[in-house]
This record gives structure tokens, C-alpha cells and sequence, in this order.
């Protein structure tokens, strides 16, 4: 389970490791971070004139992602 408050932590202080300016929603991006009790989380999110629309939230795997979890594995799917 991811809460609320975590997705808010990467939200707030996390770094944006993507960019989807051709997403079918519309633009949005992929926020990585810790929260503030050091787990790791993505998030990826799109923002529009009045609001964040927050797509999913989750836990990255080592089988995607390198151990940064910053840089995606050759032959990795995108978002």
C-alpha cells in the first residue's frame, strides 16, 4: 500500500526523472523520490491549469530499473 502522504512526499520533494509530452492523457511526468521514512517510490503525474492529476504511484523493481531507480534498464517499457 502506498498512502497518501507518501505520493504527497514525492510530490512535494521528489525530482522528475521523465517527461511524457506526447501521453494520449495530455502531458505528464515521472517524479521519483524517497519519502520522508526512505522508501523509494515513482510517481507519475500530470498537471493541468487548476489541478494535479496524479496517474499512479509505485513501488519501482530493480527488473526496470537500475539501482538508482533514476535510470531505466535497456528494454524497459515506458509509462
Amino acid at each position: 500500500m502506498i498512502s497518501t502522504r507518501e505520493v504527497r512526499d514525492i510530490i512535494e520533494r521528489g525530482e522528475v526523472i521523465e517527461e511524457y509530452a506526447e501521453d494520449p492523457r495530455g502531458l505528464s511526468c515521472l517524479l521519483y523520490g524517497k519519502t520522508r521514512q526512505g522508501r523509494v517510490l515513482h510517481v507519475v503525474c500530470a498537471p493541468k491549469i487548476d489541478h494535479l492529476v496524479v496517474v499512479t504511484a509505485y513501488v519501482p523493481s530493480l527488473i526496470e530499473w537500475e539501482r538508482d531507480y533514476r535510470t531505466r534498464r535497456r528494454g524497459g517499457r515506458g509509462v
